[in-house]
């Protein structure tokens, strides 16, 4: 890129940043200050409780960021059928939380990365699985089966009445830290059974710098923030039997088996990331994503550090 030289002849100098992370003790959060580390960017993580307004404004007053980025809120553990037991809990994160951090950016003039979720939309007559016609960003949102995506749809609604937010929708997050129990193929490597079902997803590794980059850009709105395509779990497990361990083997069973041992049903289903791979023409495909940025670090083949 050329950079215009300036009409008083000073060096041209570089936007300066300081981001502020929410998320601290998270999966993205941490991973969040890695790339920030690594990019020389400074930041910090935010001290306030998203539903404490004042600690937020505190925070805000303190670090004087340029950015807030959000990746804090409520998952459940060991998963999302936590929530279904813990609403008011869920409600106070996910929803009173993220909107009051949401207020008080806006309040400050501070644009808000938000990581949100995909998991809001489930195949149905106008997207067929298997058809490759993905949700839009547009798209409302069809699926309240878990207490928790109902909450992420709600707060969702709202966000967009904030032109200072940009939303993030991951889903099935994954990584290259084959060890992390949060990470996708880590879950499914451990059921003792697995659906089969072709699903959009998030490979972070490449994903997450991109979502520093477009804060930099400060884009806004909605977006979906998965990889183009999607993969099944089966393909997934055959990619891991290949380069993780020659070894592995699992068993399928269907929705209604699977309905019999969790509590809330699960989303299923194909976003669309052409407005995301508009703005990044470089981004990979889910299959390809999955092989150069987990597959073959850690394979066995390679002499990868397999987890």
């Amino acid at each position: 890129m050329v950079v215009p030289i300036s009409k008083s002849n000073s060096i041209p100098r570089k936007p300066s940043f300081k981001f502020l992370i929410y998320g601290r003790t998270g999966w993205i959060g941490g991973l969040l200050g890695k790339i920030c580390e690594k990019q020389g960017i400074p930041f910090e993580y935010g001290k306030g409780r998203l539903e404490d307004r004042a600690s937020l404004l505190a925070d805000i007053q303190n670090i004087k960021p340029t950015h807030v980025f959000n990746a804090a809120g409520v998952t459940g553990r060991p998963n999302v059928d936590w929530c279904e037991s813990h609403k008011p809990e869920t409600i106070r994160a996910n929803v009173a939380g993220t909107l009051t951090l949401a207020d008080v950016c806006r309040e400050n003039g501070l644009l808000m990365m938000n990581f949100a979720t995909g998991c809001i939309f489930e195949y149905d007559a106008e997207h067929p699985e298997g058809f490759g016609k993905g949700f839009k960003e547009e798209d409302k949102p069809n699926f309240v089966g878990s207490f928790y995506s109902k909450t992420k749809a709600m707060v969702e609604e709202l966000l967009k009445e904030y032109d200072n937010v940009c939303t993030l929708r991951v889903r099935m997050p994954i990584s290259s830290d084959l060890s992390n129990p949060r990470n996708f193929i880590t879950k499914i490597s451990r059921y003792s059974k697995v659906v089969n079902i072709p699903n959009s997803m998030t490979v972070l590794d490449e994903l997450l710098p991109i979502s520093v980059e477009m804060a930099k850009r400060n884009c806004r709105g909605i977006w979906n923030f998965t990889n183009p395509g999607v993969v099944s779990h089966n393909e997934i497990l055959e990619m891991y039997k290949t380069y993780i361990d020659p070894d592995f083997t699992w068993s399928n069973f269907t929705l209604e088996e699977q309905a019999k041992v969790i509590v809330a049903p699960r989303s299923n289903n194909e976003l669309d990331a052409s407005k995301l791979k508009t703005e990044f023409p470089e981004l990979l495909p889910i299959k390809e994503s999955l092989l150069r940025f987990v597959f073959e670090p850690n394979s066995n083949k390679s002499g990868g550090a397999a987890q």
